[in-house]
């Protein structure tokens, strides 16, 4: 049953908090998760202490900071602690992470609290970091084109490039440009039963492209193996040895199985790794043997559920996604 009353959000918080200590390794998804139940229950200075615990942690078992510091700052921001909020997003957009997840996070809540200029400024800051000019828009990056469009249109501006391509992007089945529409919020009040159909039909696309964003946390994940990984997994499970055959075979199959995906119109692509004491301790939770082939695609979705993915594709000149030390154009993105 999903959590309705403040009282079933500070539950599912409390549970959440549990099961982090029991699972170190999902420590910050799990944190985050209940953080987010809190601020909906009310407690948003619990919520708050939370993220401060977060950052407080020593920087290796921190994955995502600027995220992090994004959804303290919409939090604080939302119980009085404006200038704080304001330092804190200012911070991130200084340190000008390589991650969209902050600057989405940032951005709307500046928008939230009508800040359209800075909403603007600080969406296409990120757009000029994250997006290279030619490249197919990573899945991650084309929220941040949906936000800054809907942000230029409350603004009153004429479209540009970038505005252009959200549009060319938006797969539902109402225009970017309908769903954005300032005056939308007129027919809101209207008793007209045409304008008030066309309203519902609106804001039923709308619902779907937020259904869409909210499983960008459980993407379709693909299973890699680290070079000594792969060797103790096949040496303790060699009827695997099918699966994977060795380390450059591993690394083709998953790089084509990727792009079989995305030619066939799968969204929100993500790479999971694995390691043979997490994947035993999965085969052990499911009473299953470990040299079941079939367990495999349970654990990669397990560990995307969990938060654990990468996106896919990368940039052409990040690095790429095997750990070669390459960039992606150079390797894999060949």
């Amino acid at each position: 049953m999903r959590p309705d009353t403040p009282a079933d959000h500070t539950t599912e918080a409390e549970r959440l908090l549990r099961t982090a200590a029991q699972y170190p390794e999902d420590h910050e998804p799990l944190i985050l998760q209940a953080a987010a139940h809190l601020e909906l229950a009310g407690d948003r200075a619990r919520a708050s202490t939370l993220y401060d615990d977060l950052l407080a942690a020593p920087d290796a078992t921190v994955d995502h900071p600027h995220l992090i510091k994004a959804l303290k700052a919409a939090n604080l921001w939302e119980y009085g602690h404006e200038a704080e909020a304001r330092a804190i997003i200012d911070g991130i957009r200084a340190a000008g992470p390589l991650d969209a997840a902050p600057w989405q996070v940032a951005a709307e809540t500046l928008e939230a609290h009508d800040e359209l200029e800075k909403a603007h400024d600080f969406l296409s800051t990120a757009l000029t970091l994250l997006l290279a000019p030619g490249e197919e828009v990573p899945y991650t990056v084309q929220s941040l084109l949906t936000g800054r469009h809907r942000v230029r249109r409350l603004m009153g501006l004429d479209h540009d490039a970038w505005d252009e391509l959200a549009g060319q992007l938006h797969t539902a089945p109402v225009p970017l440009d309908e769903l954005h529409d300032p005056k939308r919020l007129w027919s809101l009040g209207s008793s007209d039963p045409v304008e008030l159909k066309a309203e519902i039909t609106r804001l039923r696309a709308e619902l779907g492209t937020y259904r869409t964003a909210l499983s960008r946390p459980f993407p379709v994940a693909v299973l890699h193996w680290p070079t000594d990984e792969l060797r103790e997994l096949l040496t303790a499970y060699p009827a695997l040895t099918g699966e994977y055959v060795d380390r450059a075979t591993h690394l083709d199959r998953l790089e084509a199985a990727l792009r079989d995906l995305h030619a066939a119109g799968t969204p929100n692509l993500g790479i999971v790794t694995g390691t043979v004491p997490s994947y035993e301790a999965f085969a052990a939770s499911e009473a299953a043997s470990p040299a079941a082939p079939g367990l495999l695609p349970q654990y990669a979705t397990t560990l995307a559920a969990r938060g654990r993915a990468i996106p896919w594709p990368p940039s052409r000149t990040a690095a790429c996604w095997c750990g070669s030390g390459e960039t992606y154009g150079r390797c894999h993105g060949v």
